[in-house]
């Protein structure tokens, strides 16, 4: 087994399992099983009913712990979910403050749920720390960040911010989705809460929706373990097993999703019909030398603004054959949006005007196809453009 000084490759495949006692099975069983056998009351193997814990779910907890290096994960049937329940870990009258650019599902929990129960957020843009420290607020009970974030893929100082959020005796959590723990570690960084949604890179194929969040601090952890089986927002047992699998080859996808994103942003930034690429790894991305700094690489991720209106970059989309136009990302095929209309249409239009969130703006999650015939397909989505 896999040991603390193992390298996250090897972790993605063994860490929090074991082969089956019964059978020698070396893939974890999935066990389907709502209720467990006790012989006595109380008396249990450690599983009682299965919203409060289930085998399966616990060896992707403890592979998902490891990769991130923390004590404690906690799974959950959706990345909302997951970001949901960090949020019911604070009370009416509390104050969040939360990166400007987010997820827009993530924006939508704050403003048009947890509002509502008096749970207050403020969104600023955190790449100046110093800002951070003067925004936070004597009932600021959560920092909040995406870093990259979505879709502008701005660049924050996850160690610089976390300095500020522990003088003020602030918790920080950070979404990592979108560079995974193979390329970016937020708790070494000092964060106190990482949050996946494990339906994109962790789990890598485009076929189970969960989430999880993962810390070293016990007692938010058992916050976190009271709120997951009081509320309910489990994975099942079957997804815990599909995510389980896709985190197996998951070293070695985001070194291919990395080396083809770099090289597309490469050739978008010198395109005609580009206006703008935003992509980590481009020197040009006024986060380059921090993404370099605290990330193993730039990620998958990639957004840029199309010289054109509206209707240019619906006939983009349109024409692509394959990239998808569809929403999510960390799949191992490529996929193509419109982050006004489809990710972020929950965003007022002034706020995404605001981050620059424009019509022509287009995100691209870059996957395992050869990247030749992915530019191909771009190529021809300029071509489209250009014929309106």
């Amino acid at each position: 087994m896999p040991t603390a000084s193992s390298s996250l490759d090897t972790l993605c495949i063994h860490a929090g399992q074991h082969a089956d006692p019964l059978s020698g099975a070396v893939m974890t069983p999935i066990v389907l099983a709502t209720t467990f056998a006790q012989d006595g009351p109380g008396a249990h193997k450690g599983y009682d009913y299965s919203r409060a814990g289930n085998p399966t779910r616990t060896a992707l907890e403890g592979c998902l712990a490891a990769l991130e290096g923390a004590r404690h994960a906690v799974a959950f049937g959706s990345g909302c979910a997951a970001t949901t329940a960090v949020l019911l870990t604070l009370k009416s009258g509390d104050h969040v403050l939360c990166g400007d650019d987010v997820y827009g599902g993530t924006f939508r929990i704050f403003d048009k749920v947890l509002k509502q129960f008096g749970l207050e957020a403020t969104f600023l843009d955190m790449r100046d720390p110093a800002r951070v420290a003067e925004a936070i607020r004597p009932n600021t009970r959560l920092l909040w960040m995406e870093t990259p974030s979505n879709p502008m893929l701005k660049v924050f100082d996850i160690a610089a911010i976390a300095d500020v959020a522990r003088s003020r005796g602030v918790p920080l959590a950070v979404d990592n989705t979108f560079a995974t723990p193979m390329l970016q570690q937020p708790l070494a960084l000092g964060a106190t809460l990482v949050v996946h949604s494990t339906t994109k890179y962790l789990n890598g194929h485009s076929d189970v929706v969960g989430g999880a969040v993962m810390t070293s601090d016990d007692a938010l952890a058992d916050r976190l373990h009271f709120l997951q089986k009081s509320v309910g927002g489990v994975p099942s047992p079957f997804d815990c097993y599909l995510v389980l699998r896709g985190l197996k080859t998951l070293g070695v996808r985001m070194k291919r999703h990395v080396e083809s994103a770099r090289g597309i942003a490469e050739w978008l930034e010198k395109h005609p019909r580009v206006a703008h690429v935003r992509y980590p790894g481009l020197a040009s991305h006024e986060g380059h030398a921090l993404a370099a700094r605290q990330m193993k690489g730039p990620g998958g991720m990639i957004s840029f603004d199309l010289r054109g209106s509206l209707a240019q970059a619906s006939a983009f989309l349109r024409a692509l054959r394959v990239f998808a136009c569809a929403e999510s990302l960390g799949g191992v095929e490529s996929l193509a949006e419109h982050p006004a209309i489809m990710t972020h249409a929950s965003l007022a239009p002034e706020a995404r005007h605001a981050l620059g969130i424009g019509d022509g703006l287009i995100r691209l999650s870059i996957g395992l196809e050869d990247p030749r015939d992915l530019v191909a397909d771009l190529e021809a989505g300029f071509a489209a453009a250009a014929r309106v």
